[in-house]
């Protein structure tokens, strides 16, 4: 059964394979782009954050899954806290995303 670790793991391997854009604007610029094929908002992002994040996924497409703390997304991924990162390989969105739906079964992604 898949863990929320697992979930953090596959964040630091898309930073390795160079298939992980971080930071609000770099995020933003690859939702713009189309390069994001998902968008991952820590849970302790702010408000105004996380209105103009749902606003661009869902006029661009994205999926957006809310997931993890600000500083464990950085960690996870060799950076200070982040409070937004977006998966730009569609096999890595993929496998996130089924991993988090075992996980979390009865929260639905936004997206």
């Amino acid at each position: 059964m898949a863990t929320e670790n697992d979930l953090y793991s596959i964040l630091g391997l898309c930073q390795k394979a160079g298939k992980l854009v971080s930071g609000g604007d770099l995020v933003e610029d690859a939702i713009r782009s189309r390069k994001a094929r998902l968008v991952i908002l820590s849970e302790d992002i702010g408000e105004s954050m996380l209105k103009r994040f749902t606003d661009k996924t869902a006029f661009y497409g994205v999926d957006l899954i809310r997931f993890g703390t600000k500083d464990l997304i950085g960690s996870n991924i060799g950076k200070g806290p982040r409070s937004a990162v977006a998966i730009t390989d569609k096999g890595f969105a993929g496998s996130f995303t089924k991993k988090y739906q075992t996980i979390h079964p009865g929260v639905n992604y936004i997206g």
